[in-house]
């Protein structure tokens, strides 16, 4: 399960210091460590209920990244960090069960 959250928080992050290097974007790298910094603290801080905490945060960042594809029509990155944010969601919500 953390080897999920741990895969997981570093291609936010990676995404992150990609748009802030590609484009000089402070907001996406600000955002994606403080997403990053809340879904941990979530899981390795408050147990099992943080694990669902931090689903849910993972849940909202969906919504970010759908309203970014929405606005840009362009795949990468919000598309792809929308798959990867499923996929992540799905595998936690399995190992949980």
């Amino acid at each position: 399960m953390f080897v999920i959250f741990g895969i997981y928080l570093a291609l936010l992050v990676a995404g992150g210091l990609m748009g802030y290097l590609k484009a000089g974007s402070k907001v996406s790298l600000i955002s994606s460590l403080v997403a990053a910094a809340v879904i941990a603290l979530c899981v390795f801080a408050l147990g099992r209920n943080g694990l669902y905490a931090a689903m849910a945060v993972q849940v909202l960042l969906i919504a970010v990244f759908g309203a970014r594809l929405a606005k840009t029509k362009k795949f990468m990155p919000a598309g792809l960090m929308i798959v990867v944010t499923v996929a992540a969601l799905i595998a936690e919500w399995t190992a949980l069960r």
